[in-house]
């Protein structure tokens, strides 16, 4: 799935809708590095006023070192490796050193941070398989560098003055990344660990829990490393999991030999579970071609180089190099439509403008031309049990991951109704495989015009927005069906609203975190 303007015929959007839309409008890694630089703009405030005692010298050359030296060996190693380099990923891994080492003038100080740079920046290519970074990179460089004895990360954004811009970016940045659930399930068990901890010790339950959230590094280890989706699991569940485990390592003292538990090391343990649980490495795809599905939406196959594991509904991350970028980063998340049997893998994306540079590089690719998968995931599947009926509501081209449901045949069996929303009759997509599927079929335009042939029209009597009442009265039996909806942030958050409201129990939502 790529962006797209869905039609204005569900509710109109609420605060969350609008947030996510405001949020979707950054990629994950632009969205990062403003608020790790807002971050850091804020701690030198902060020592101006005299809550932190850093030092301003020390903290502005501190800071000069952590992204000069990640971003000059970014680069030198993206030229020895002959690819292209990632300037915003290796921004966020100086920003991320700079919180995590103490900011000093001293000799040997200034050379272990400087040594952790190199290490954080050398760990994406010498720690990687098949293209695809195993370890945190700030993560990696910091326990590498502990281990020399040159110096060791002490997390000091782990304060109670840094609460007040930490808090809301983590929460804005989790909300991006869909990983609110993940982080509450280790937030809970590492602060309750560090509770009872610290309540063995005499301090009360209430004084224990705000040092686990002000004190020690729970929250920005949460949402800036632990969450980062090139090194989760692809299923939910196994994230769920991975949060609690390293919940327990990141909180209870453990000692092996020269390793003792630290934040970093807890992390790296996870890094190395979640890569076991995965697609294991990044993906050579060969262009093989496109074909038009609507005037401003087009399906592009591509040919793996290995057999490519997922799951119908789950999603694939492209990495598009281009010539120009524009600072949106190149790598973007599409839904695959394919069924895991074929040859190809293929997506549907909105191909009108206005155009990003990696979305022209997607559409200026000639057959033969290759490009790299980083990942797959996303817990948009069907229930296990067949007997469950489900509803599946689509806005434009977020009918993408129901077409890979359809082409694997999970759908036949199945009792199922589709309710598809778009401007008019020539913006529904993959029209001839919805009218040939054999399953309902409703299609909702926001211009009243009458839908493809072999599609029922979902318009008769109802106008405007689509409401909770409306979509009652569309599906009928809604309450005895697990609802999936699929479109761009907006659009899904003013759906699930109205389908809580046409008496949904259970609304399931794509988990792609954007482009």
């Amino acid at each position: 799935m790529s962006p797209v303007d869905t039609p204005q015929t569900g509710p109109a959007p609420s605060l969350t809708g609008r947030i996510g839309t405001a949020v979707g409008r950054f990629t994950m890694y632009r969205l990062i590095l403003v608020v790790l630089a807002v971050l850091a703009a804020y701690s030198l405030l902060l020592n101006v006023l005299g809550w932190l005692t850093f030092g301003i010298p020390e903290m502005l050359a501190h800071l000069a070192l952590c992204l000069g030296l990640t971003y000059a060996a970014n680069r030198a190693l993206a030229a020895l490796f002959r690819v292209n380099p990632h300037t915003e990923s290796s921004l966020i891994t100086g920003l991320l050193l700079y919180f995590l080492f103490w900011p000093s003038l001293q000799p040997r100080d200034l050379a272990g941070v400087a040594l952790a740079c190199v290490l954080a920046s050398a760990s994406k290519y010498a720690l990687a398989w098949r293209g695809r970074h195993i370890f945190n990179p700030a993560a990696a460089g910091a326990f590498a560098t502990g281990l020399t004895g040159l110096n060791i990360a002490t997390w000091w954004a782990a304060t109670p003055a840094m609460l007040w811009v930490l808090v809301p970016g983590v929460l804005v940045v989790l909300h991006r990344t869909r990983k609110v659930l993940m982080a509450s399930v280790f937030t809970g068990a590492a602060t309750a660990i560090i509770t009872l901890e610290l309540l063995r010790s005499g301090m009360t339950a209430g004084m224990g829990v705000w040092q686990a959230l002000a004190q020690r590094p729970v929250l920005f280890f949460v949402g800036f490393m632990l969450t980062e989706p090139l090194t989760l699991p692809p299923r939910r569940p196994q994230q769920l999991a991975l949060a609690a485990v390293v919940g327990v390592l990141f909180a209870v003292p453990w000692n092996l030999g020269i390793v003792a538990n630290s934040p970093e090391a807890a992390l790296l343990a996870g890094n190395l579970l979640a890569f076991l649980a995965g697609q294991r490495g990044a993906v050579k795809l060969r262009f093989a071609g496109s074909r038009p599905l609507t005037p401003t939406t087009a399906e592009f196959s591509f040919e793996p180089a290995r057999p490519v594991r997922f799951l119908p509904g789950q999603y694939m991350e492209l990495d598009l190099p281009q010539a120009r970028p524009d600072g949106k980063g190149r790598r973007r998340v599409f839904s695959l439509t394919g069924s895991p049997g074929e040859r190809l893998v293929k997506f549907g994306v909105r191909t009108a403008g206005p155009l990003s540079a990696a979305k022209a590089a997607l559409l200026a690719l000639q057959p033969g031309d290759e490009v790299t998968a980083t990942a797959v995931g996303g817990d948009f599947v069907l229930p296990r049990d067949p007997r469950r009926p489900v509803l599946l509501i689509a806005a434009g081209i977020g009918i993408t991951p129901f077409v890979s449901h359809l082409s694997s045949g999970a759908l036949r069996e199945r009792d199922a109704v589709l309710l598809l929303l778009a401007r008019s009759a020539d913006e529904v997509a993959y029209a001839e495989e919805l009218g040939t599927s054999g399953m309902r079929v409703l299609v909702r335009l926001a211009d009243g015009s009458d839908p493809p042939a072999g599609l029922a029209s979902a318009s008769a009597g109802a106008s405007g927005r689509l409401d909770g009442t409306a979509l009652a009265a569309l599906v009928p039996d809604i309450d005895r069906r697990e609802v999936y909806v699929s479109g761009s942030p907006a659009s899904v958050a003013s759906l699930r609203r109205a389908a809580r409201r046409a008496g949904a129990r259970r609304v399931r939502t794509d988990s792609f975190s954007g482009y």
